[in-house]
This record gives C-alpha cells, sequence and structure tokens, in this order.
C-alpha cells in the first residue's frame, strides 16, 4: 500500500556536501539504509529518531523512499513529469523549482503521517528548501495560521508552501493527516 508523499521545491541543485549530511542523517536515523544512486534511499527509518513515541501497535520502523531530484542529481524526467502540471510557483514561494526532494512513505498508518512530515522537516533542516503539501479543502483553514507558512491557495487545487517549522507545527494538529 502507498502512503503520503511530500515534496520539497529547490532553487537550485543540491550541493554534494549537502547530499552526504543527507545520507549521513539517514544512515544513522535507519534500521535498513539502501542506496538507489547518490541522492535515493530505500530506508526503514526509526520513528523514535524523529521524535514520535506514541506509534500505536505499528512495528517503529517506517518503511520509506528519500529521492533527490532534478538535472545533475538523478531522475531528471520524474522531476519534469511532477512539475508539468504545477501552477507558476516563484509568485508563491519567490523561485522557480529545478530540484526537488520526494519523501515518500511506503504504509498509510497515522504514524506514516507524522513520519512522512518530520522526515521532510528534519531533510529541509539539512538542504533548505520550501516544502510542498497538497491539502483536502477543509484543511486550507487549519494550515493557514500555522508558523512558517509561505503561501496558501485553493486553486487549481489546495496546497500549502512552507518551511520544515510548518510541517512539524502542523504535524502536532489533532487528526494530522496528509492529502496522498
Amino acid at each position: 500500500m502507498s502512503g503520503p508523499v511530500l515534496v520539497v521545491e529547490l532553487a537550485e541543485v543540491i550541493p554534494r556536501a549537502s547530499i552526504q549530511r543527507v545520507r549521513d542523517f539517514l544512515v544513522r536515523s535507519s534500521a535498513r539504509f539502501e542506496e538507489k544512486r547518490v541522492g535515493e534511499y530505500d530506508i526503514s527509518i526509526h520513528a523514535e529518531s524523529l521524535g514520535i513515541t506514541d506509534i500505536g501497535d505499528v512495528d517503529g520502523r517506517r518503511p520509506v523512499l528519500v529521492s533527490l531530484m532534478g538535472p545533475g542529481i538523478g531522475d531528471e524526467a520524474v522531476f519534469e513529469t511532477e512539475h508539468a502540471n504545477e501552477v507558476d510557483q516563484e509568485p508563491l514561494i519567490g523561485f522557480t523549482p529545478t530540484h526537488a526532494v520526494d519523501v515518500i512513505a511506503f504504509c498509510n498508518s497515522p504514524v506514516d503521517h507524522v513520519v512522512t512530515a518530520l522526515l521532510t522537516a528534519a531533510v529541509m533542516d539539512l538542504i533548505g528548501g520550501v516544502a510542498n503539501a497538497e491539502l483536502r479543502e477543509d484543511q486550507v483553514p487549519i494550515v493557514a495560521g500555522l508558523p512558517g507558512v509561505i503561501a496558501a491557495m485553493t486553486d487549481p487545487w489546495p496546497a500549502a508552501y512552507g518551511s520544515a517549522e510548518f510541517l512539524r507545527a502542523w504535524a502536532q494538529q489533532p487528526g494530522f493527516r496528509l492529502l496522498k
């Protein structure tokens, strides 16, 4: 079963030193780590390494894919496909993305949504960028007042753009759940 996804939009290529910091963090935080290529990591992250202690009845090791993409990194075609139907992001976030990071959970329990948000925030702490989160319509007013929100939109679909602080604040909201 596929779980939630968050995207980190980046204004430029990710320096190799930053990619190494992300890799080192994922190695330290994971029960299983597989590097498919430089910048693409198939992991089982320890939820506890992200500060998540209430994991319910699921295993604390959550399967996730972290994939840096764009020209010079890899998955250029995926980056182009994912951004082909995006609105003009420059007025919203101040730049047109040239690269991105996808954080994709492979499970869909409530803890996987929190893991995805907090793991994305941790990656953003290391490389910067702006989180791009698709929303349900009823989530727009909830996220609009959170710290770290850069922009929110409802047309052509509900979405919010924000910082790592935004993701952490949103993940603490009662009933938190990512759209996809």
